[in-house]
């Protein structure tokens, strides 16, 4: 019951902040000069096409009308039109939202699977030649700028070895000759689902550079906070005993001490989740990545206020949900976390 209250109260406060983000979105988009209209109707509209378009797209309304009108719109599930493609953004969704989950979650996958274990070592083995490699990377991983090292990535793995592609998702010749079934959107998940391993293979190509340059951040600070709080965890007396006691250093590193090491990294992780939704952007846009990223980029330059208002409604609760589910599995992790 006291978990339940809790959740109860953490999603109010999401539902809050979704509010909040909408309306300051949605406002400031109608500040920013342009004409939506004109962009709708398209190249040398006439008077008459462009007050049509304004009714159309409901903007001879006063702005809060606008507003509630667009809410009352998401809520039925319903992002509208995009003014620069025409497609309904249910639809480019669809197909853009599932390849920026992909990346995002590789990235994720790579910063945890390397920088926990990495992490662990580092604090066990303070000072030596582990510790000092580790921690070198990870300082690089939080230094060097994303789009520097993806140019980097693609000049070395591409221009001079030639073993990486350059970008994109999938080579045009998959599409053609062994087309993935769409399932889930996430095309290592479908082609293994359906045995395509000549487009598994293809797929894990092309997601290996930008999921790597999108997780070196993320991996550069797990290395560092899981280093950091092992380091504190192993100078407990509960550790010492442990050890006095004969249990093997591999069940003391990971059973005993990352367990109270962990929590930090959790919190760490999820805000590193959320930098990477946002921080995929241009790494899409460096390896022509075809998903959020590109999408929201192409919707700016063009300003289209449906799309961007649809794409930062999707992040901040994607922000808001994560937050809630890592609150949640601190409390599951450690029982002395107070659900309040």
């Amino acid at each position: 019951m006291r978990r339940l209250a809790y959740v109860t109260r953490r999603l109010a406060f999401a539902l809050l902040v979704v509010v909040g983000a909408s309306i300051v979105t949605f406002f400031i988009a109608r500040v920013v000069p342009s004409n939506p209209a004109a962009k709708w109707v398209g190249p040398h509209p006439t008077k008459e096409q462009l007050e049509k378009a304004r009714v159309e797209l409901g903007l001879d309304q006063p702005l809060h009308v606008q507003y509630l009108r667009y809410m009352e719109q998401v809520l039925r599930g319903d992002f509208g039109v995009s003014v620069r493609t025409h497609h309904p953004i249910n639809d480019d969704l669809k197909t853009y939202l599932p390849a920026t989950i992909e990346l995002v979650l590789a990235g994720m996958l790579l910063a945890v699977g390397i920088g926990i274990p990495l992490g662990v070592l580092s604090g066990a083995k303070k000072g030596g030649a582990i510790d000092h490699c580790s921690r070198l990377f990870a300082v690089a991983g939080v230094s060097i700028p994303s789009f520097w090292l993806a140019l980097l990535l693609q000049l070395f793995f591409f221009g001079v070895l030639g073993i990486l592609p350059l970008g994109s998702r999938v080579d045009n010749r998959i599409i053609l000759y062994y087309p993935i079934e769409h399932i889930t959107g996430l095309y290592l998940v479908d082609s293994l689902l359906t045995g395509n391993l000549v487009a598994f293979k293809d797929s894990l190509l092309h997601i290996i550079l930008p999921a790597f340059t999108l997780a070196t951040y993320p991996l550069g600070l797990t290395i560092r906070m899981t280093r950091s709080t092992m380091i504190e965890v192993l100078a407990e007396q509960y550790i010492t005993a442990a050890r006095a006691a004969g249990i093997p250093e591999r069940t003391v590193l990971y059973r005993l001490a990352l367990k109270n090491a962990i929590m930090p990294t959790l919190t760490l992780l999820s805000l590193s989740l959320v930098y990477a939704l946002t921080g995929s952007i241009l790494v899409e846009v460096i390896f022509s990545w075809p998903g959020l990223g590109n999408y929201l980029t192409a919707a700016i330059v063009s300003i289209d206020f449906p799309t961007i208002m649809a794409v930062t409604l999707i992040v901040t609760v994607l922000y808001v949900l994560v937050n809630l589910l890592v609150d949640i599995l601190q409390s599951i992790v450690d029982p002395r976390v107070e659900l309040s």
